[in-house]
């Protein structure tokens, strides 16, 4: 039975109607019907051709929906599928559960057909049970936002550090509530007054705007698509602090190198999570009430919901729903 589903046919393209045949399900595979699916910008990338020719694609990496066929998993199950739906599972990586690093990770919409799909199968490795209290709309978007900021939270942060959040947008929004849930102090930094308001909302105890003050911050997550100024930025950091960049700006960081020998600061990169992180962050988040902000538009209306992300007009993360 062919997958019905939305794809782009070249960069820039409208999305469109798009029928495929999926391969017959292999050993530990799941197929699952899809009641929702978040939008991320790396889905405008790809769409975009930003990340190269990976056309027809069909986008989508914050998929929500119920097991129908396979195994490894109970059919009815509600699962959610991130931005990785396979690695190799024998590497070090893997054995070490840090399947994201593995060389042979398999992403969900980028060289497989995504989640603006009514159905998709993977790996049931990779489809990780949603608990029962999160709905499944505003949990959507946790799949991949939410594992992005939780990650180095959970590694760089502990109660009591200091905080900044950079960017209050999709992911920026779910940082300030993970920080803030954990303990933390934290602040957001944005280009925009208007944002202190629902900043503080989220969990931001400060709000800057423009440059933070120096020897302010134990971590920085610039969740932002833009590179700042990293001697600015490293000046913010206590001694030992950690600057982690989330957003994907095109743009390099221009690293001054005594801003990181100076107070023994580090410069570091994140990416989703592994299986059992996302499982973890998933329930951290049903124990603390933690969910995204969501507009919800029906799948068939996915161009203008691409198109309200691409131009950030979100607020703050644009889901669909079968």
């Amino acid at each position: 039975m062919p997958i019905h589903a939305h794809a782009a046919l070249a960069a820039k393209a409208k999305l469109q109607p798009f029928e495929y045949e999926p391969r017959p399900l292999a050993p530990g595979q799941v197929e699952i019907v899809i009641s929702h699916c978040g939008i991320c910008h790396s889905d405008v990338h790809l769409v975009d051709g930003d990340w190269g020719g990976v056309f027809p694609v069909v986008p989508g990496h914050e998929i929500i929906g119920t097991v129908v066929a396979g195994d490894g998993i109970p059919l009815g199950t509600r699962v959610g599928v991130g931005w990785q739906c396979g690695s190799c599972g024998s590497c070090e990586w893997c054995a070490e559960g840090e399947e994201r690093l593995c060389m042979a990770s398999q992403a969900t919409c980028m060289g497989n057909y995504g989640g603006f799909a009514d159905r998709i199968r993977v790996d049931h490795r990779f489809a990780v049970p949603i608990p029962a209290g999160l709905d499944s709309a505003s949990a959507a978007p946790l799949l991949c936002g939410g594992i992005t900021v939780y990650t180095p939270l959970r590694r760089y942060a502990k109660a009591g550090s200091r905080v900044a959040v950079v960017g209050i947008g999709g992911l920026g929004h779910l940082g300030l509530r993970f920080a803030a849930a954990m303990g933390c102090e934290v602040t957001a930094i944005s280009t925009r007054r208007d944002k202190e308001g629902e900043a503080k909302a989220f969990g931001a105890h400060h709000f800057v705007v423009g440059d933070p003050a120096a020897n302010s911050f134990d971590l920085i997550l610039n969740t932002a698509h833009f590179s700042p100024s990293m001697e600015v930025y490293l000046q913010a950091l206590r001694p030992k602090g950690v600057f982690c960049q989330l957003g994907a700006s095109a743009e390099p960081l221009a690293v001054p190198p005594f801003g990181l020998i100076v107070g023994s600061k580090t410069l570091s990169g994140s990416a989703i999570g592994s299986p059992a992180g996302i499982a973890e962050m998933l329930r951290f988040a049903a124990n603390h009430g933690i969910s995204a902000q969501v507009e919800i538009l029906p799948m068939a209306r996915c161009n203008e919901a691409l198109d309200r992300t691409r131009r950030n007009l979100a607020r703050y993360r644009m889901v669909l729903a079968a």
